[in-house]
């Protein structure tokens, strides 16, 4: 198989470039040079953000699929799409559950409503609009059946440069007690980083087309056994403090922003971010690795780059501030 990765130097692309070479495909990354690209690989350098930024791909030569992992203005993967629909196969754009109409239920699956004022060649706008206007662009451009439409969910794994599973074992790694927002039986859903990439690129084998919600099973693991994780692989000896989702609300924390992961089960957002129904994805291949795998393959890669996790400018920063722990865990007295 000939892969066209869009990107491919950072967290998802680089996940599904390094799957793509480990299954003997050959792989051309295209990206704007700011970073190595995996080893093995045809490196094309471009800008989707400027005029002609797309030269290098302009030619006869053809894939059996492109992936596209782009998340700003919708008008790049328009161009891309239309540039390439001749010339390849499929057209895999990876997407987000964020594209649903919000708050979506617990169980909600493909069939949901979807954010409508979205365009595939606007510039570039809300997040949710953006990601939707992507996958507008894509079906536009090869249609139907020739597009995949990636709705992933949280994504962890070696190389997340959003700072969620980073954050977390930083923090744990310093000791002490730690906040721990409970229950520890929350259940939670997200999508290992290589199991991503490795049905991804089985969706392409089989040829499939559509959208498809990619995350985890609901409950996949819970609050609990995540931190339990992250205490276990760094041996930091670190106390979890659970603590009531109303103590920690009451104090003006931040769900999934200054605690990422953890969304109380009574919250609005919950049914969106950990609880999707995917079935869909699993009848065609999806297999998630267990929770201490992705914990400790992070800390593991975390440390090898010396403990300073690689941070996108264009996301929020995450994370509770010391003193703010500090000080609820000292009033709360848990």
């Amino acid at each position: 198989m000939r892969l066209l990765m869009l990107g491919g130097t950072e967290f998802v692309g680089r996940a599904v470039v390094e799957s793509a070479l480990a299954r003997g495909w050959e792989v051309t990354v295209f990206h704007r040079g700011r970073h190595e690209p995996p080893a093995g690989v045809r490196s094309l350098h471009g800008d989707r953000t400027v005029p002609d930024g797309l030269a290098a791909l302009a030619g006869a030569e053809e894939w059996d699929a492109v992936v596209d992992t782009w998340s700003a203005a919708p008008r790049a993967v328009h161009e891309s799409a239309r540039l390439l629909r001749e010339r390849a196969g499929r057209y895999v754009y990876v997407s987000s559950r964020s594209v649903y109409v919000s708050p979506q239920p617990v169980g909600g699956d493909e069939e949901a409503p979807v954010v409508e004022d979205a365009s595939a060649d606007a510039e570039q706008t809300e997040y949710k609009q953006d990601k939707r206007g992507g996958e507008l662009a894509a079906v536009e451009a090869f249609g139907a059946d020739r597009s995949v439409l990636v709705r992933a969910g949280l994504i962890l794994g070696p190389y997340e440069n959003v700072g969620r599973l980073p954050w977390w074992l930083t923090r744990i790694a310093r000791g002490g007690p730690v906040l721990a927002p409970g229950p520890r039986d929350l259940r939670l859903q997200y999508i290992d980083v290589r199991d991503l990439a490795e049905w991804t690129l089985g969706a392409v084998e089989r040829e499939v087309s559509g959208p498809y919600n990619l995350v985890s099973p609901p409950g996949h693991t819970t609050m609990g056994e995540f931190l339990d994780a992250c205490v276990e692989v760094t041996g930091s000896g670190a106390e979890l403090r659970w603590t009531d989702p109303e103590v920690i609300l009451g104090a003006g924390v931040e769900p999934w922003t200054q605690l990422p992961v953890w969304v109380p089960a009574d919250s609005e957002w919950y049914g969106q971010l950990h609880g999707a129904d995917v079935s869909r994805a699993l009848a065609t291949g999806l297999v998630c690795r267990p929770v201490g795998e992705t914990v400790a393959d992070t800390w593991r890669w975390l440390t090898e780059i010396g403990g300073t996790a690689p941070r996108r400018p264009d996301r929020t920063v995450k994370g509770l501030d010391p003193q703010v722990e500090a000080k609820l865990l000292a009033e709360s007295g848990v």
